[in-house]
């Protein structure tokens, strides 16, 4: 018997619009369970899509934001970055290149619940994933050099991060905690017993004094 997804994905790539993105895609999907095993496809790449995920989140196909939800996360379902930092939808028979200003998803919402090392941060992404950070999810730190600030990213799945919103980070640096690593002390956070430092302590004084 044919593997639907074998021809139904077919024409990733020469899809004119949303609607027949969204029903190659979605004859794709709907034959597994969950999320699509796109991490076990090896598709042939098939060119670029003119699409972009800019860095709030919004997706564009063709310069025109895709206003629907329910199509982003369809389409975010099949997202996988590769080993040479590009980003792809992926299908079982079909890989296309798309752009990324920044990471492909925001973590827009966090909770936190427990304390001390029994504390877990759990973020909702714009596109509905939910994430506990932790060892299998790690939170790292980037310099931002035109702002002189930091920007936090978020393990979503296989090479995949969030960028954490603003208003996120400013929840975040309110659960920080002085943590000594490796004999310096550190402002870091906890989740699932997993330490993630954020700066050296007195760096983060030096900034609250110049403040």
């Amino acid at each position: 018997m044919t593997d639907p997804t074998t021809n139904a994905a077919a024409g990733l790539a020469k899809a004119g619009d949303t609607a027949g993105l969204e029903a190659l895609i979605g004859r794709a999907a709907r034959a597994n369970k969950g999320l699509p095993p796109v991490d076990k496809w090896n598709p042939d790449f098939c060119g670029h899509l003119d699409m972009e995920i800019k860095r709030d989140g919004t997706w564009f196909y063709f310069g025109t934001p895709i206003g629907r939800m329910p199509l982003v996360q369809l389409f975010s379902s099949v997202l996988r970055r590769d080993e040479d930092g590009k980003t792809y939808l992926v299908t079982p028979v079909e890989k296309v290149g798309i752009r990324v200003e920044d990471a492909p998803f925001v973590a827009v919402e966090v909770d936190a619940s427990g304390e001390g090392e029994e504390r877990v941060l759990t973020f909702r992404t714009n596109v509905g994933d939910v994430v506990e950070a932790g060892p299998d999810h790690l939170i790292r730190f980037v310099d931002e050099p035109e702002t002189g600030g930091l920007k936090p990213y978020l393990h979503v799945r296989g090479r995949l991060e969030a960028l954490v919103a603003r208003p996120v980070m400013y929840e975040l640096a309110e659960l920080g905690e002085e943590i000594t690593i490796d004999g310096e002390p550190m402002f870091a956070l906890r989740s699932k017993g997993a330490v993630f430092p954020v700066m050296p302590v007195a760096q983060l004084d030096r900034l609250v004094a110049e403040a």
